[in-house]
């Protein structure tokens, strides 16, 4: 069964987001087992897991609110990324990387909404 929301390049960028996540905070010390690597998964977990319950809203306000919860969860994995590289956990070019694909991420996040926001006021002038 295939849902909509997975057609959606941004909800396809941010699953591989996710993965990226993963695959760094798998070589983090195991004291940050549960502090910074859970920190982290969740949030950018969240990410593509609020394009798909936005999706799924009733009005097209309740998706930009659940776009609105994926960036915050996005900015969220920022600092966190930030972090881990002050604390010498990922290189300076693993972190570099990951931000290209976090403001890729950003950009799309921002443009559905304002493409949405756009409809409904474009709806609301008929």
């Amino acid at each position: 069964m295939s849902f909509k929301f997975q057609d959606l390049e941004i909800w396809k960028l941010s699953m591989d987001y996710v993965k990226d996540i993963y695959e760094i905070t798998r070589n983090f010390p195991n004291d940050e087992k549960f502090a910074l690597t859970n920190q982290l998964r969740r949030a950018a977990i969240s990410i593509p897991s609020n394009i798909s319950e936005g999706s799924a809203r009733k009005t097209k306000r309740d998706f930009c609110h659940f776009l609105d919860m994926a960036r915050g969860s996005l900015n969220e994995t920022v600092t966190q990324l930030l972090i881990a590289q002050k604390l010498n956990y990922i290189s300076k070019e693993y972190l570099d990387n990951t931000l290209e694909k976090a403001e890729r991420i950003n950009m799309m996040l921002f443009k559905l909404k304002k493409a949405i926001t756009q409809n409904m006021i474009n709806e609301h002038q008929r």
